[in-house]
Parts: C-alpha cells; structure tokens; sequence
C-alpha cells in the first residue's frame, strides 16, 4: 500500500516488527466484514491438484503463502526444467539473504524489459504468488509467446527480511494468507518510502536494477487499506496520472495502459478501478483523493527518472485466491500491451528525458471543490457501532452493495520553486554525494576556485520532526538571497540541465519535501553556532536592533504574539544573529548552494 493506510493497522504492523510472537499464542480472531461472493473466467489460470508444475500457493488452495526458501526452491527447479528462465541475485538484504530476480526471455539480446516486483511490503504479497503461476504457464504451459517481443524480469520478493518475519498477527486488515510478512525490513524502513534517500540496502539493490534495465515498464504489486468496496483489483501512478511531473509517460499510462488492462481483467471477471485513496476512511463517500508525489515512491520514482510505473492496488478484504488471480490477469495484460508499444513507450520516454523543466511543485494542498466524479462508484454498506474497547463509533461492514456519486479531490499549487542552473555540493558532504552516484545523477568536481553568483539558503527555525523509516526528519522555514561567493576547488557541481535534472531538484532544493535536508541528511542544521560571551552578543544585537527597521519591527511582533520566546533571553539574541548578515557561512545556511 502506498498512500493510505488504516490508522489502526499502521500501529499493528509497526509492533509486528518489534515484537516477536510467542510459538503457541493465539491467533487473531476472525472478525473481518463478510466476503463478497465472487467467480470469473481467471479461475481457469489455477493448475489442477495433479500438475507438476503447481505452485504452492495454488497446492495450499491459496490458504498459505511460501517462505523464501521455498519460493527459490520452486523456481530453481523451473530454471533447470526450461531455458527461458534463468535466476540472479542482485543483491543482499540487510540480514545478508540474497535478493533474486527471474529472467524469462528467449535469449535475444536487447529487448525490452518489462519489470515487477512484488513483496515491497511482504505482508502484501500477491505479486509473488501470481508471478509464480504466470511463470509457470510461460516456462510449461505454452505461453511462451508472451517473450517473442519482451523479456519479463520478475521479482518475487523485495523485503525478503521482513516477509520472513511472517505471523498471523501482521497486516489483520488484510485477508489472507494465512501468515504475512511485515511492512518495513529488517531495520523497519519502509522501502516504498526509500526511494529518494536509498538507506536500505533493498532499496539500492533496486535502483541499480532500475538502471541496469532501463524498463519499459514497472510494476509494483501491494493490497490496499482503507475501505470496504465492490472493487477487487485496483492500479494507479504516479501522482494518478493527473499530476505526474513528466507528462508523455503519464499519458501513455493513462490512454494505453489503463484501458486495456482494465478490459482483460474484466473479460476475467474482475471488478477493476483507478485506486480510490480515501479522504476520510471513517466516511468514505467524503471522497477519493489525488494528489502529485515525490520520489520516495516506487511510482514517483519512476515518474521522476522517465520509466512508465504501476502500483497495483488489491483490495484487502477480497480473497486472496481472488487477488492472487487478478494480479496474474494485470501481468500478462501488461507484457502483451508492453510487446505491441514498446517502440512508442521509448518514444515517450525519451520525451520525458529530454524535457528540462525549469520549476518544481513543493508544496500543495487539497482543491475546494471536487476535480471530478465518479458516478456510480461501486462501494458497500457499513453501520456504525459502540467500541467498549475504543469507546467511539466504529465501522461494521455489512457486505451488502451500493453505489453512490464518489467526488474526486485534486489538489490546489502552494509553493513553487524555480530552478537554478546548477547546485553546488561541498566535498565534505560524502553522504550526500553517494546518494547521487546510486541514483545516477550527473556531476563534475570544480577544478579550480573563483568567484560564481549563487543563491545562498539560510535555514530558520529548524527543528526535528517525528521519526521515521530509519530517518529523524527535518522541518524548517528558508530564506534565499543572493551572493558573490567563492566556491572551493573539490565542490561538486550538479546541472539541472541533464536527464535526471528534475530528481536531481527534488533532492537538493531544500522546500522539496523529499529532500535531502527534508529527510535529515544535515543535522548540523539544528545545532546552535558556537557562541560567545553574552557580554559581546547582546550589544551586538542592540546595534542591529537600532539599524535594522524591518527586523526590529518582526521583533517586536514576535515579542508581542509569543511570551515563552519573549521570556527566553538564549532565543531572542539567537533570533537576531540568524536575521544578521554575516561573512563567515555556518551550521543555519543550507550547505548546498544554488548557481544562477
């Protein structure tokens, strides 16, 4: 799940990670909403009882999932049975298991690739199981023709860690199989939240095999909190299509893949639509949300780097035997439409590539009005009840079906930034500068000092935010003004003017929210500047007091509206030194400059 998750089930599957079960405890007692009674055509993809090549999910009748192990094992006896699959590993995970990824090609050098990954968040799990079966029917089963044009590389399991940290008592909003990994990995980060800042060595392990394959596609399999709905099988991308930053990759999405995966999943019987993030999961008909993203995704990622991405959304209160199915419907839709428009996915691709946009959306906020509708919009009945428990109103789903006028939620531009032409990163700042060499991103050290005009960023009222994801996040406010600096020999210049010139912005310019200051890579930023005598510093500050109209009138206002600063002599005097201009560069200025 990528946007939106139940507040209740974030906490579970926080503890999961921390908490061991105990062999012999209790299983979590049965109480998800009535099923949906469902059948269609898909049944047919399932291998009979009496198959050699059954998966075992499929053994399981789709109650189980298979360890990692197992899940090898299986496919390594595949590999020795057909010359169309061939494993890898491409990594290792935090706890040292080898990350594998399948090939199934026919051996032709240079095809397209199309790219999925399942077990992202490995209590969502449905991409390994279908990943197996269409392999299977691939490698055995005659459908082998889906390879004449692409080669599918699969990925069975992203946070193998944590999808061997399996228990009944993760994902309890999810239904089935009987056991589940956990969201985050070994160190609880969240991969689909690693994307721009690479800590985990999944996440970078991924991100080379991005670059590696350059794909036509990706896909991204997960279940979906959230809410009760007729809905099975759900997609989207980035920013819903609507606000991807590169737009000839959005529009192939939205006019290509789309449709046509919609129309094979319901020939098999599925009940497909866009991913309907709520607003509001306690009143669902508040309506759905879209809105743009950053790079910490899979799918804003992709966006960002110019690679058509899917995340497939599976409802998480259908079967899994029915998701498992429609997961497998979406794939092979997937490989035959990336087969028949693979020259026009290079063409938009390399639009989005040689496209140099010369801004950047930074911040924005919910549309007072509804951007669209959704008529019809297929959803199911709750009643509302008393939690001795919780001791509020909580929601009962009642199975029965509805339909109801669904508004869609855009979102309205806040903050905007223009782009330099090129962002300077000190030598010093080695964490960040690895960051860059893992996402590819183009630089040249600066042979020789002089003199450059830059846009320097003074950082005001930093302060920590609530961790997370392996990261202590910064929030501050910035005030940018312009200067004749020397830049030093050894700084690293990064051109906005290059093909990952826009992830390159949502790294380094410092209102990003996914920026590196955003996620805590300069912690010198909330440090105090070494100080001096109070002797010394309050008359100075009474100087620029009497000289400085603007600041002393801000001064007095904020004297004037917060009493706990106006009672903190430290606070004050810091305030007026952070409003100083001042030679010497220190912990409150960005450390990245920006040239003009």
């Amino acid at each position: 799940m990528t946007l939106t998750k139940l507040p209740f089930a974030a906490a579970l599957v926080a503890a999961s990670i921390t908490v061991p079960v105990q062999a012999g405890s209790l299983p979590p007692p049965a109480i998800l909403p009535p099923e949906l009674p469902w059948s269609g055509a898909s049944e047919k993809l399932i291998a009979g009882k009496d198959d050699p090549w059954i998966t075992p999910a499929e053994a399981a009748g789709f109650a189980t999932t298979p360890r990692y192990a197992d899940v090898r094992a299986w496919l390594e006896k595949l590999q020795a049975a057909s010359p169309l699959i061939h494993l890898e590993t491409f990594g290792r995970t935090g706890e040292g298991r080898d990350m594998i990824m399948v090939r199934a090609g026919k051996g032709a050098p240079g095809k397209p690739v199309v790219l999925v990954q399942a077990g992202i968040h490995s209590g969502e799990i449905d991409g390994k199981d279908a990943g197996l079966m269409l392999l299977r029917d691939i490698a055995m089963g005659g459908k082998d023709g889906l390879l004449d044009k692409v080669d599918l590389v699969f990925v069975p399991v992203l946070n193998i860690d944590g999808h061997e940290r399996a228990s009944a008592w993760n994902f309890l909003h999810v239904r089935g199989p009987a056991e589940k990994g956990t969201e985050g990995n070994a160190r609880g980060i969240n991969l689909n939240r690693d994307y721009a800042k690479v800590d985990a060595l999944e996440t970078r392990a991924m991100i080379a095999l991005l670059r590696r394959l350059d794909p036509v596609l990706y896909v991204d399999c997960h279940v979906s909190g959230g809410f009760d709905m007729q809905y099975d099988i759900t997609f989207t991308y980035a920013g819903w299509g609507r606000y991807a930053r590169h737009r000839a990759t959005a529009q192939w999405l939205e006019t290509r893949f789309g449709p046509n995966v919609t129309a094979a999943l319901q020939k098999a019987g599925h009940v497909p639509t866009i991913y309907p993030s709520p607003i509001d999961t306690r009143e669902p008909q508040r309506g759905i949300r879209q809105s743009p993203e950053g790079p910490r995704y899979s799918t804003g990622y992709g966006d960002f780097i110019g690679v058509p991405t899917v995340l497939v959304e599976n409802h998480m209160l259908k079967p899994y035997r029915q998701r498992v199915l429609g997961t497998y419907v979406l794939l092979e839709a997937a490989l035959k439409l990336a087969a028949r428009d693979a020259s026009e996915i290079d063409r938009v691709k390399a639009a989005d590539r040689a496209s140099r946009p010369d801004t950047l959306l930074t911040r924005w906020q919910p549309a007072k009005n509804p951007i669209d509708w959704v008529d019809g919009f297929k959803g199911v009945a709750f009643e509302s009840y008393t939690s001795p428990a919780s001791g509020r109103r909580e929601q009962r789903w009642t199975g029965k079906r509805i339909s109801f006028r669904m508004p869609v939620i855009g979102q309205e531009p806040v903050e905007t930034v223009t782009l330099p032409q090129a962002w300077l990163v000190p030598a010093a700042q080695t964490e960040v500068i690895d960051r860059l060499k893992v996402h590819g991103i183009a630089f040249e050290p600066i042979a020789a000092e002089r003199e450059r005009r830059i846009d320097r960023v003074r950082v005001l009222e930093a302060k920590a935010g609530r961790a997370h994801d392996g990261r202590v996040p910064v929030e501050a406010r910035f005030k940018h003004e312009t200067v004749t600096q020397v830049v030093p020999s050894g700084t690293l210049r990064v051109p906005a003017d290059q093909p990952l010139g826009l992830l390159a912005a949502a790294l380094l310019e410092p209102e990003s929210q996914d920026s590196f200051l955003a996620w805590g890579f300069f912690p010198e930023v909330l440090s105090s500047r070494p100080g001096s005598e109070d002797f010394v510093t309050a008359p100075i500050a009474d100087a620029f007091l009497a000289r400085d109209a603007s600041a002393r009138a801000e001064f007095a206002a904020k004297l004037a509206n917060e009493p706990a600063f106006a009672a903190d002599a430290q606070a004050r005097i810091a305030w007026l030194f952070a409003r100083m201009k001042r030679p010497i560069a220190g912990f409150q200025d960005y450390p990245i400059l920006r040239e003009m």
